[in-house]
């Protein structure tokens, strides 16, 4: 009988790209286009400034990874977001982040795409997280802000124009 090993974040360090994992499996990301790539981009670009003017936090793009410990996820690795937690050198993340974003490629969308963000969503509310954006470029709704029951804003003050995703 073959027993299957659970993938640990020491596996996470020697991949190269991103990933995430969950369920005990490493799971690539693959690189995505133009639009969402600059999307995320943009919501940096934006955290970024917030981070200066605050004084709280940090800021992180794109394939930052974040240690948590949940039954089912051990990180998340968003297209934006933002840390209230320690710093940690050369090493990822330990937590969730107070704010991330998930920017859609062209394979997350339909039936199986929209449960899998569901749950992702319920991950990170789980692990900590207080908002989540789920950035659709191709809905008329391009951002969904989801928020943990009774959370207060995870960034307060900061405001970001749907108008800089496209420019």
């Amino acid at each position: 009988m073959a027993t299957q090993t659970q993938a640990t974040i020491e596996d996470l360090y020697r991949v190269d790209g991103k990933a995430e994992i969950v369920d005990g499996e490493l799971v690539l990301m693959p690189p995505t286009g133009d639009d969402p790539s600059r999307a995320g981009g943009s919501v940096y670009t934006s955290l970024r400034e917030y981070e200066r003017q605050s004084g709280i936090g940090r800021a992180y793009p794109d394939n930052a990874a974040f240690v948590v410990d949940l039954p089912r996820r051990r990180s998340f690795s968003p297209d934006a977001a933002f840390h209230v937690g320690k710093r940690t050198g050369m090493k990822f993340l330990e937590g969730a982040p107070v704010f991330a974003v998930e920017v859609r490629s062209e394979g997350d969308y339909g039936p199986a795409a929209e449960r899998k963000m569901a749950q992702k969503r319920a991950d990170y509310f789980a692990a900590g997280t207080r908002v989540v954006w789920d950035m659709d470029l191709l809905s008329d709704e391009v951002i969904k802000s989801y928020s943990a029951a009774d959370a207060e804003p995870a960034l307060p003050g900061w405001r970001m124009p749907v108008d800089d995703l496209f420019s």
